[in-house]
């Protein structure tokens, strides 16, 4: 991974708006065909109605006409290496196939482990389920 997308999602968490839990968030995410999308966790008062860091990435690339995810860092201001979460899991796998690299990051740091997309969500559901 080159440095450009933990930037971005450093760059992303610091934009997080996190008044409640005071856990800013950010993610960015590289499509197969190399455009580059960030997005930062967004918390509401109405629990549980906020959005994940990965999520709003996801949306970004959405509305910019969709793609495939080929890898995606994810950064935490309180964490070593933040994982997301099981939701993220789902949506991300949605866009990804289980090569997918996957960054924990160290908001200081960056990189601290890389795993695939199939160890973070093994046997996930996939439209091959609904057949």
């Amino acid at each position: 991974m080159s440095d450009d997308l933990f930037l971005r999602a450093r760059q992303a968490m610091r934009k997080a708006h996190a008044p409640y839990s005071s856990f800013p968030v950010g993610a960015a995410l590289r499509t197969t065909d190399g455009r580059i999308y960030a997005g930062c966790n967004v918390e509401s008062v109405a629990f549980p109605e906020g959005w994940c860091a990965e999520t709003t990435a996801i949306g970004h690339m959405v509305m910019d006409g969709g793609g495939r995810i080929a890898e995606i860092a994810v950064v935490a201001e309180k964490l070593v290496a933040c994982s997301p979460c099981g939701g993220c899991r789902q949506r991300i796998a949605e866009f990804a196939s289980a090569q997918t690299r996957v960054h924990l990051c160290d908001a200081a740091g960056g990189v601290v482990e890389t795993v695939a997309m199939g160890e973070l969500l093994p046997r996930a559901f996939d439209t091959t389920s609904l057949s």
